[in-house]
């Protein structure tokens, strides 16, 4: 076991979820568990006898012993007394069963690119993005119209970020205090997940997400029935044509600047700097440059590796924001399963 993701998981207790996707084997191994019901079996039943599991489940008795290796292997499972049970470790990883599930959906569907592509993300970038699969899943040109094939498209990649976003949205908020805040602006945020939750801790704070016209849409199916929804609007538009509404007192982008070139970043920041309040702040949370320097990387790394020659560094946004005459401009490293930067400004009164 890389003992460096088990220790960031005791800071952000749900990056404990890559420790039980170290490898192909066992990733394969536990997503074939959840899909046959295996995991739910064992958090009905407790303690289960092996024997009694491929009648129970209705599978290959011998498929099921491998099966039960593999969990084994990857302390899933664990002996008690001549029965099985669920380890208490991963019990305490499926508290963040969502994110669990989907880190081994992506990392699966991702490793087809990275076996089939990756010499030329090392060699022929340009070709490389022409061919991954996992990256075009992110169809931005998809939602502009409705359409039931658009909606369906849009909805999966938003789903995606949408469960990332529910977990690294506390990680910004432990770092940067919104109490001083009263009207906040998301651009491209996507389904409001992440301001829904600063807008749960901030009861103050009403909030504005401005993104395409159906991402808006399903944002909206998102927040419905949740307490918050009344504090945050939905303004579709596209931010590298359309004006961005202004009297903003903080505006936030969260991982997805590094969607775009060096040109329409700089642009959408520009034009974020125009709608901010003589004084208010503009805060980025993205991912940085992955940093290999010999580190074992877990298999569920996979899908952010597809990305590599996207993240920046925070250097790029300083610069960005010294030219835009911002000031106490500050910068603050997180690792979490990649490292994050915390890039915060503040507009000139």
């Amino acid at each position: 076991m890389n003992h460096q993701w088990k220790n960031r998981s005791k800071e952000f207790h749900y990056l404990c979820v890559d420790e039980f996707i170290e490898n192909t084997f066992y990733a394969r191994a536990l997503t074939t568990a959840f899909e046959i019901g295996l995991i739910d079996f064992f958090l009905k039943q407790k303690e289960v006898i092996p024997g009694s599991l491929s009648k129970q489940l209705g599978t290959d008795s011998r498929g099921m012993l491998l099966l039960l290796d593999l969990l084994l292997a990857n302390r899933v499972v664990e002996n008690c007394r001549d029965k099985l049970k669920l380890t208490d470790d991963f019990a305490h990883a499926l508290n963040f069963r969502d994110l669990l599930e989907l880190r081994l959906t992506i990392a699966n569907f991702a490793a087809h690119d990275f076996l089939d592509t990756f010499t030329d993300l090392v060699c022929r970038p340009t070709q490389f993005f022409e061919k991954v699969r996992f990256c075009r899943l992110f169809a931005y040109d998809r939602c502009f119209h409705y359409s039931e094939e658009n909606y369906k498209i849009t909805r999966r990649w938003m789903q995606i970020t949408t469960t990332l976003t529910k977990y690294e949205s506390q990680v910004c908020m432990k770092y940067h205090d919104f109490s001083p805040y009263r009207h906040l602006l998301d651009l491209g945020g996507n389904s409001g997940e992440f301001v829904r939750q600063i807008c749960q801790r901030y009861p103050e704070i009403q909030a504005t997400v401005f993104d395409l016209p159906l991402v808006c849409d399903i944002g909206r199916d998102h927040l419905s029935g949740t307490p918050e929804a009344k504090r945050i609007t939905f303004l579709k538009g596209n931010a590298l044509t359309d004006e961005i509404p202004g009297d903003f007192d903080i505006i936030t982008f969260k991982s997805m600047l590094h969607d775009w070139p060096e040109k329409e970043a700089k642009l959408f920041i520009a034009k974020a700097s125009q709608s901010l309040t003589p004084g208010g702040t503009l805060l980025i949370f993205e991912r940085g440059p992955l940093e290999p320097e010999g580190k074992r990387w877990p298999y569920s790394i996979l899908p952010m590796l597809l990305f590599y020659h996207s993240f920046r560094s925070p250097g790029f946004y300083e610069e960005v924001l010294k030219d835009l005459r911002f000031r106490e401009i500050a910068v603050k490293k997180i690792t979490l399963d990649t490292p994050f930067y915390l890039v915060t400004a503040r507009k000139k009164g």
